[in-house]
């Protein structure tokens, strides 16, 4: 059998590149998408590949449609047809009021967050619809559901709409044999904190927590790679909350 070959956007750091490790160590051939940090993302690549699967890493901003369409091209090119997605790219800008928020920065977190998501569904609905099988992951937030008050009220909006995507296309996609379902993160100790200006963040916050902690991204990656798996056949248009009970 030909091991599944799975995109992940946002592959080089945090919880996207736990998800490339796991999902080698589970057999993809993974396809890591990444805006800037090449060395990241080939230090990624790399562990991709010790695993002993194929690894290609493509850098794409996928808020670009041209872009989407050149990694889902060099992915089918170099490690054949693909069978999985995983829509983890995503930007917050400055924690902050949204009155505060640059029209600069809001509209960069809804490009990427969502408009990003959108592109890079409409390219594997497209794919995948045409091999009859096939998964998606978005990843979400649990800020979808809370707001984001005082942080990040816009990209907790964009995540609401990408849970509402996940719902929708899941349900479009359904007949095609493709399965759509969204991991919403809680509080995720990871250097996303240090880009929204808080690098304190994970400790300040984890006794707000019902698990007194913030979470792993292996323990993301993991409910991520149970979604993609066959053992998740019939599970779609689900959000998977991984949040410590917040």
């Amino acid at each position: 059998m030909t091991r599944p070959v799975t995109i992940v956007t946002g592959g080089g750091r945090g919880i996207g590149a736990a998800v490339c490790r796991r999902l080698a160590a589970d057999g993809h051939d993974v396809a890591l998408g990444y805006a800037g940090d090449r060395e990241a993302a080939e230090s990624t690549a790399r562990a991709v590949r010790e695993a002993g699967v194929r690894c290609v890493s493509v850098r794409a901003d996928v808020s670009d449609a041209a872009d989407v369409d050149r990694l889902f091209d060099t992915a089918a090119d170099r490690l054949g047809p693909v069978t999985g997605l995983v829509n983890n790219a995503g930007v917050t800008g400055p924690l902050g009021r949204l009155a505060d928020a640059s029209e600069g920065v809001l509209r960069r977190v809804v490009d990427v967050n969502l408009v990003g998501c959108l592109l890079c569904c409409r390219r594997a609905a497209r794919d995948m619809a045409a091999l009859g099988t096939g998964a998606i992951v978005n990843v979400s937030s649990g800020a979808a559901t809370l707001g984001g008050p005082g942080e990040y009220v816009h990209y907790a909006a964009a995540k609401a709409a990408v849970d509402t995507l996940t719902l929708g296309l899941s349900k479009e996609l359904g007949p095609d044999g493709v399965r759509v379902n969204a991991v919403a993160p809680g509080l995720v100790d990871t250097d996303l904190h240090t880009a929204m200006g808080d690098p304190g963040r994970p400790a300040r916050m984890a006794p707000s927590i019902p698990l007194r902690r913030a979470g792993e991204p292996g323990e993301i990656a993991a409910a991520v790679a149970w979604l993609l798996s066959p053992e998740a056949s019939y599970t779609t248009g689900t959000v998977l909350r991984v949040a410590g009970g917040r």
